[in-house]
């Protein structure tokens, strides 16, 4: 397949790419809104000349924010246009940043689309997070002669192989990009085998490892903690869970409770359409539920908070002591490890994490991470964690070490981006 007959199909997927839209409206109204940005209608008035960074959804909006809070600093008289994919990114994106930032979808990725969205924009560089590759959009910077990076670029042997049985669309696309700052050295090896250029892939790390936590944040949990007299309390959170995830969690909370009769679990789902669905599942399992979104006290009755609001999780996970991280426990991939490690917390997840596997297997050989799989386990290795200060200290010691040892990704990244930005400026 080369890119005309991908953008032929495209075309001809649009009325079921619209029926999807509509189908995941059903459950997330936000979907139905803003559409005209999907096809560069209604855009923002946009300033020009600035830089472009695209995050297809919250974990890439969250990873990107130390990029942009950087580039903020050394080019404030440059605009910044963050794009996203989806209602739960554009909220996150919102959250972070406010008006300090330029704002839309990002269009679809048909060529005429993505002409006008870059000819409404006419950005100095292109920053895509992560591994979110669009080939219309890729060309037509190309064509326009604006530099396009791959910040954080990761690429599984998985994904390698399902970009490889398509080499005349793949190869072309990545020979156009300009930078690409991978996070290992066997990712580099597999984007140079897929077509990239040579000379335009650097190893630079991840950049989650520069993750800074800022002092009122910890202040504000804290004082939440005092509030809520959760240091007279063992207290463990479930961060990003997905579905079929939550029974396990609370199931494993149950059992504590019968160890731990004061225990307060934290639970939080990944995403806002099921936020209802989780509170549901907690009365049904006859556990006394506070939602974070109510502004209602945790109370010594209160069995479990549910963390219904967006821009809060590192804040939620600096009230626990002990923190599994969800979308492992079932084949999700995972989310950011690094979140709870950067507050100081041991840090348990399910087998599934092939989103994260270097930064796993780092955490795994350094005694930093802990496997669970069942209701069971969680409930054992929780316990542990509450009763062993030792090896909760260890774990936490650990983690520190991993994070320190790695760090230096986003400063080489900036580096990258500024040899585009600068001989301009």
């Amino acid at each position: 397949m080369n890119r005309s007959l991908y953008s032929l199909l495209f075309y001809l997927g649009l009325p079921l790419i619209a029926l999807r839209l509509w189908w995941r409206g059903r459950k997330a109204p936000a979907y139905r809104q803003r559409i005209g940005e999907r096809f560069a209608l209604d855009l923002p008035q946009f300033r020009q000349g600035g830089i472009w960074l695209h995050a297809v959804s919250v974990g890439e909006s969250i990873a990107a924010a130390p990029v942009v809070r950087a580039l903020q600093q050394r080019y404030p008289d440059l605009p910044i246009t963050i794009t996203c994919m989806t209602p739960t990114g554009s909220e996150r994106i919102r959250s972070m940043f406010g008006d300090s930032v330029q704002h839309c979808y990002l269009p679809y990725d048909l060529p005429c689309r993505a002409r006008k969205f870059l000819t409404a924009l006419k950005p100095a560089v292109g920053i895509v997070m992560e591994t979110e590759l669009w080939p219309n959009h890729i060309d037509q910077c190309a064509c326009m002669g604006i530099p396009v990076v791959l910040a954080n670029a990761r690429l599984s042997e998985r994904s390698a192989r399902g970009y490889a049985r398509f080499p005349k669309l793949v190869g072309p696309m990545l020979a156009q990009l300009s930078g690409i700052a991978v996070q290992t050295q066997a990712e580099a090896q597999r984007f140079l085998e897929l077509g990239a250029r040579p000379e335009a892939v650097q190893v630079t790390g991840s950049i989650k490892f520069d993750l800074q936590i800022k002092p009122e944040l910890l202040q504000q949990a804290q004082a939440l903690r005092e509030q809520w007299q959760l240091d007279s309390r063992q207290v463990w959170i479930a961060g990003s869970t997905h579905e079929g995830e939550d029974l396990l969690v609370l199931e494993a909370h149950k059992q504590l409770l019968q160890g731990f009769p004061k225990a307060l679990l934290i639970l939080v789902p990944r995403h806002p359409e099921r936020f209802d669905v989780a509170h549901r599942l907690c009365l049904a399992q006859q556990l006394d539920v506070v939602r974070r979104s109510s502004g209602e006290a945790v109370t010594p009755a209160t069995r479990v908070l549910l963390g219904d609001t967006m821009g809060e999780m590192l804040l939620l996970y600096a009230l626990a002591d002990v923190a599994l991280v969800g979308g492992s426990l079932v084949p999700h991939g995972g989310h950011n490890l690094l979140e709870p490690v950067a507050l100081g917390k041991p840090v348990l997840s399910g087998p599934h994490v092939f989103n994260f596997l270097e930064i796993a297997r780092q955490m795994r050989e350094a005694n930093a991470l802990r496997e669970v799989k069942s209701d069971r386990e969680i409930a054992t290795a929780v316990a542990r964690l509450w009763t062993d200060k030792g090896a909760c200290q260890a774990m936490q010691d650990a983690g520190q070490q991993v994070l320190k040892a790695n760090q230096g990704a986003l400063e080489r990244l900036l580096l990258l981006i500024s040899g585009f930005l600068e001989p301009s400026h």
